[in-house]
């Protein structure tokens, strides 16, 4: 009856604490528990994962689903394909669990992208796979033949690694004409096993018994073990030793050194002599204990031999039997206390890690999935992670034991683009233990930075006629982003300049930012012109700047002089009168010439370079006059002849040389016999006749091709009449209109008006007269020497015009 009461007290706290577990459980979302029977065969099915999580298959396939052991050993493996759990190795229950009850591991099923975490628990149930067996085989008891019928004699329990039904549920003694068996449940979990005299011994009749002990399971099918208990009948010894306590506790630290003293079992013997002796023994003791502790037969000092582990077993239970020699003994208990130290160093494992993360990252996105534990207890069990508080991150609690690692902030590839995260775990012992585990993080780029140019404005400076390609300038770009979303392109935004397009003006390398110039400048024709060029990256949207590029085109001395006036023709002369009678200091004429460059290169400069009598004029080196020096004298010739140099200030300089042909002379008659004189320039007397001979060739052919044609389609529209009819069309002449110059449109600043005048019987020569508003100047076409009496026979027709003509 005990025995049995005792059963149902255990399994009543076994219940409690399933339901316990099973409350505990149901407060964490996405867990799943299975129950299988140990010793299956690899591959045995489990249970179907996918369907109790509520996942698909295809979800735990793209989420490269996978089973995580905090051990060395996995039990069960994850068909993805299926969605089911299967048998991967053996499992020994006894090896796995020992006597614990339930026996049950646990492991993660993690999934990726997003991060998923479920724990699933399996209970390994007992099968009936061990027999009993006792440590020996055979047990020697002495007993004195006036031992009083219930007398115990405490025996070595057998040991089943089995639990629940499938442990030792019986002893049976056989034969049992003496002695009973008795069996006492321990508040431990264990059994006391004593042997009952029933009746007096008698040495004089049996001096010996043999006895069989016969431990049984409740499993199916039954199994059990057996030892042999030899019983040597000794003579009287009426005292037995008794324990001075029968239960002794004492407190001993993990770890502690072999050779440690953790308590001392006394025991007194009212005996004299051999049988007042005592000795000690630690009995019925399983096999960890005996590893781990030991007794001095003598004094009965309880020491450690081995390694004790706080986190193997918090407590130990010892049966110390002293005896003495006449075959009385007494049992006590000694329980021992293991003391935890903080000897475990907390782990870390990682579970999951991105190590590479795009700069547009928001807050709270997971980049790590760490689990922590510490095989301590109480305080020295208690962890506590953290990471380093100078990176843009933050370490989160999500299931027990589990920490996910996120953003904190936005982040910048640009700024830092990696970062070295220390994790690190510490328990609350006492001195505490940490560990730390490293990972670096790499943000990936993202287009989120344009391209920049040096300057939002650019000012060139470009020597007119360049040759075309001509290197401009070298525009540079700079991008903060990396790889593809750093390479710039530059592009010449398509415009018009003054009607032309920006892009037959100048063009710019994509790739390297150099701008050519298409065609040569022309500083006379363009002076600046401001385009915008486009840098634009590669990424994905691209993004673009623009800088405004202003070229200015320089003036070079590419143009010389021109003289506006006095004009030079091949065909009549030009003479400026000079009467006698002019002071020093008399203007003659102005020789006005200009430049169409500009700055020094337009600073215009005259100088004499020959003349008739260079002491008699001179000339005005910045404003070109011609001024007397001396007084005319009636020795001074009537022709003079200047050649005049206009030079202007660039480098190098270019000049124009024109002649003034100067007459001092009173009157009009008096010049005329002069300028008979002048002689015609051969030069272009010969380039006149070769331009004559070349137009009229020229005329002669034209007029003839047109004949033919004339003729030719004549005769083809009088064999069109002939065929289909006459046609008689009216011919509307065509006249082009006829042009007469208009006043004004001179050079000169001036209107000059002139009168000319010509004589009735001049045939070799023509003398043109003309008179501008100062009555100076005096125009002579030479083409004969004879002008007898012109001053007598001048008459004819005078008629004012507006223009230099000659």
């Amino acid at each position: 009856m005990d025995f049995m009461w005792i059963n149902a007290v255990r399994g009543r706290w076994q219940a409690l604490l399933v339901i316990l577990c099973l409350f505990h459980l149901s407060s964490v979302t996405g867990q799943a528990r299975y129950s299988v029977p140990e010793e299956q065969t690899e591959g045995s099915f489990v249970g179907n994962i996918a369907r109790d999580l509520g996942l698909d298959v295809a979800r735990l396939i793209s989420g490269k689903a996978r089973i995580i052991t905090k051990g060395s050993r996995q039990f069960v493996d994850l068909n993805r394909d299926k969605g089911t759990l299967v048998i991967k190795e053996r499992i020994d229950r006894e090896e796995l669990c020992g006597k614990t009850t339930p026996c049950s591991f646990s492991f993660e099923v993690i999934l990726e992208n997003p991060i998923q975490l479920y724990r699933v628990t399996v209970e390994v149930t007992d099968i009936n796979d061990n027999s009993p067996s006792f440590p020996k085989d055979e047990i020697s008891l002495k007993i004195v033949e006036n031992a009083v019928p219930g007398t115990l004699f405490s025996l070595e329990v057998a040991h089943d690694p089995d639990v629940g039904m499938n442990d030792i549920k019986k002893y049976t003694l056989k034969p049992s004409d003496h002695f009973k068996i008795e069996v006492q449940q321990q508040a431990d979990g264990g059994s006391l096993i004593e042997m009952v005299l029933q009746n007096p011994l008698d040495r004089e009749k049996q001096d010996s018994h043999t006895l069989v002990l016969i431990a049984s399971d409740g499993g199916e099918p039954h199994r059990s073990g057996t030892v042999r208990i030899h019983v040597t009948v000794l003579d009287i010894n009426d005292n037995a030793p008794v324990c001075s306590q029968s239960v002794y506790k004492a407190d001993v630290k993990e770890n502690s050194p072999k050779g440690t003293s953790i308590t001392s079992v006394n025991a007194n013997d009212a005996d004299k002599g051999v049988n007042g002796e005592v000795t000690y023994s630690i009995a019925h003791i399983a096999r960890e204990p005996k590893q781990l502790f030991d007794i001095n037969v003598q004094s009965g000092e309880i020491q450690v031999i081995g390694q004790i582990d706080f986190e193997k077993s918090k407590t130990y239970q010892l049966n110390v039997k002293a005896s003495d020699h006449g075959g009385y003994a007494d049992t006590c208990k000694v329980i021992i206390q293991v003391v935890d130290e903080n000897d475990n160093v907390p782990s870390i494992q990682l579970m999951s890690f991105s190590n590479s993360i795009p700069e547009n990252s928001p807050p709270g996105t997971t980049i790590a999935v760490v689990n922590v534990d510490d095989e301590d207890s109480d305080r020295n069990g208690v962890v506590t992670c953290s990471i380093n508080s100078d990176v843009p991150f933050k370490i989160e609690s999500s299931l027990t034991g589990y920490y996910t690692v996120v953003t904190d902030n936005l982040l910048d590839r640009e700024s830092i683009s990696e970062y070295n995260i220390t994790i690190t775990v510490s328990d609350q012992g006492s001195p505490p233990l940490s560990s730390s585990k490293n990972i670096t993080v790499k943000v990936s780029d993202v287009n989120d930075c344009p391209p920049k140019f040096d300057q939002s404005e650019y000012r060139v400076t470009v020597p007119e006629n360049n040759s075309p390609g001509f290197s401009v300038f070298t525009l540079s770009a700079t991008d903060a982003d990396w790889g593809q979303n750093a390479r710039v392109s530059y592009f010449v935004q398509d415009t018009e300049i003054n009607g032309v397009a920006v892009s037959s003006l100048v063009s710019v390398n994509s790739d390297n930012g150099v701008i050519h110039a298409v065609r040569s400048f022309d500083y006379e024709q363009i002076k600046w012109f401001e385009f915008n060029v486009t840098v634009r990256d590669a990424g994905s949207p691209p993004l673009s700047s623009v800088a405004t590029i202003k070229i200015v085109i320089q003036d070079q001395n590419d143009n010389p002089p021109q003289v506006l006036y006095p004009v030079q023709t091949g065909g009549s002369l030009v003479a400026e009168m000079v009467p006698r009678s002019a002071d020093v200091g008399y203007l003659v004429t102005k020789v006005v010439a200009v430049d169409v460059d500009s700055g020094q290169n337009a600073w215009l400069s005259y100088k004499l370079q020959k003349a008739t009598d260079r002491a008699l004029f001179e000339v005005g080196s910045q404003n070109g006059e011609i001024r007397s020096i001396r007084q005319v004298s009636d020795k001074d010739a009537v022709k003079q002849r200047l050649t005049v140099i206009v030079e202007d200030n660039g480098q190098p300089s270019r000049s124009a040389t024109v002649i003034v042909n100067v007459v001092v002379a009173d009157s009009f008659p008096e010049v005329l016999s002069e300028f008979t004189d002048f002689p015609h320039d051969k030069e272009y007397n010969d380039k006149l006749t070769f331009y004559l001979v070349s137009a009229l060739a020229v005329v002669s052919f034209l007029f003839i091709t047109s004949l033919v044609v004339i003729i030719s389609v004549k005769i083809y529209r009088w064999r069109q009449s002939r065929i289909l009819y006459h046609s008689s069309l009216p011919v509307i002449p065509y006249y082009p209109p006829r042009y007469s110059d208009t006043l004004g449109t001179g050079t000169l600043p001036h209107v000059y008006n002139y009168e000319v005048c010509r004589t009735t019987d001049s045939r070799k020569s023509e003398l043109k007269y003309m008179q501008p508003m100062s009555q100076s100047l005096v125009s002579v076409d030479g083409a004969g020497t004879d002008a007898p009496q012109v001053d007598k026979q001048l008459v004819g027709n005078c008629s004012q015009m507006s223009t230099l003509s000659f």
